[in-house]
């Protein structure tokens, strides 16, 4: 890790991981590598966050945390999603300023965080990286493009195109990021609505080399619709003016067809098939309204309920005030504490 000492700044690296027995490892050491070259005068921090893989991730991670005290693990008791558990793994996140998330696939590339630690150094609180050109396929780069200009058309702030969670914010942004009590955090989301002075930094998204990608089209479209619904009022906004729209075309069709009976005009049409078109027409407005609004609800009330948006099974190199450098954690309670008896 190098040696530390008074007045050194320390970084921290929050990676998330499910299922990456072919990554972690190699995600490590190429960050130490980047330290130990690039960033000697800095203390390097590395949290992995295990969404309870089901491979041997965990047993790997337990093996390099021991080896390193530098890497910090926590163990999540079951899968609880990308940025649940990213957000989470921010908490253990003690640096001076934090990469906010390395997938350790690393197709983000984690040779630019010498770079962004140059830009915060120059008094820059959030250093985006904006994933400029992509390898991956021109459906999913279309999709994206219309995602975002969505997105920005109906949020009351910026979210800057393919800017994702590869940001290195300071610890004050962290702060007010971590100020959100959100049960399904939009990260992007919250370091866009928090301020702060911002850089973007174009680069190049690689493809992935080892493994299988855990985002399949359902989930993007989860997260899609998470940031919609979360940033924004304009979806219920648009089901008012529309309900308004269509009111007033419904009453404006009345009266023309009520002059046209008594005129004897026949560009009125008349009949069951009119009568079934309007019905579908009108109940598929209807449902589509429903559905939105039923986004909302679903969110309030999960919101509502409350509850940990984590619980952690066991962390390792993270400990409390008094405690030893590893300690599991009663998956029940709601403010998590040291379970007697285990290292």
């Amino acid at each position: 890790m190098g040696a530390s000492g008074p007045g050194m700044k320390k970084i921290t690296v929050v990676s998330p991981c499910f299922n990456e027995e072919d990554n972690v490892e190699i995600c490590a050491r190429t960050v130490r590598e980047i330290f130990e070259r690039d960033l000697p005068g800095y203390i390097r921090e590395h949290v992995f966050i295990d969404n309870a893989s089901t491979d041997r991730t965990v047993e790997i991670l337990r093996a390099m945390a021991a080896a390193d005290p530098a890497i910090r693990v926590v163990v999540n008791a079951r899968n609880f999603g990308v940025f649940r558990s990213t957000f989470n793994g921010l908490r253990h996140a003690t640096g001076d300023a934090i990469l906010v998330m390395l997938p350790v696939d690393l197709q983000d590339p984690p040779e630019l965080l010498p770079e962004f630690v140059s830009l915060w150094e120059q008094g820059y609180e959030v250093v985006a990286g904006a994933r400029s050109t992509r390898e991956e396929t021109f459906a999913l780069r279309t999709a994206r493009k219309i995602f975002y200009r969505i997105v920005n058309a109906l949020s009351d702030f910026e979210i800057s195109p393919d800017v994702g969670e590869f940001q290195l914010i300071d610890r004050k942004a962290l702060d007010a990021v971590l100020a959100h009590n959100d049960h399904y955090p939009y990260i992007r989301g919250i370091i866009a609505s928090v301020g702060f002075r911002r850089i973007i930094v174009p680069y190049t998204w690689r493809a992935r080399k080892r493994g299988v990608s855990k985002h399949n089209l359902l989930m993007l479209i989860d997260q899609a619709m998470n940031a919609i619904f979360s940033f924004t009022r304009a979806p219920m906004r648009f089901c008012t003016f529309a309900g308004i729209g269509i009111s007033a075309l419904c009453i404006l069709f009345s009266v023309f067809s009520v002059l046209a009976y008594f005129l004897g005009s026949t560009l009125v049409p008349r009949g069951t098939t009119t009568i079934i078109v309007s019905l579908f027409f009108l109940s598929g407005i209807q449902l589509f309204f429903i559905g939105m609004l039923g986004e909302y609800i679903t969110s309030i009330h999960a919101q509502v309920r409350g509850g940990p948006m984590v619980i952690e099974k066991e962390r390792i190199n993270i400990a409390a005030e008094g405690e030893g450098p590893s300690r599991p954690v009663d998956p029940f309670a709601s403010d998590i504490r040291p379970e007697r008896g285990r290292a």
